[in-house]
């Protein structure tokens, strides 16, 4: 099975990871392991495209939400136009 030797690592980076470990029960090299294989699994096509719908349903989920809340507050919220219109004729 083939290895990696990382040197020169940053401070920051290392006790990060170990945080981690610690918190997993796991060893450097395990909790490395694992923060590498979640890396490459969540960089394929497959679920890069599972990102993008979630997203697209959210937006399309937060653009209904906001014509429905104009609309019920359009007889009380005035337009830019209209608020602008009486800052003009004040």
């Amino acid at each position: 099975m083939p290895s990696l030797q990382i040197r020169d690592l940053p401070q920051e980076l290392y006790q990060h990871l170990a945080l981690r470990a610690e918190r997993e029960h796991r060893s450097l090299a395990q909790q490395a392991l694992v923060d590498l294989h979640q890396t490459y699994r969540s960089n394929t096509p497959a679920h890069r495209r599972q990102v993008v719908a979630a997203i697209r349903a959210d937006l399309a989920d937060a653009a209904e939400t906001s014509e429905d809340a104009r609309e019920r507050n359009a007889h009380t919220v005035a337009t830019p136009e209209q608020l602008v219109r009486a800052d003009r004729d004040r």
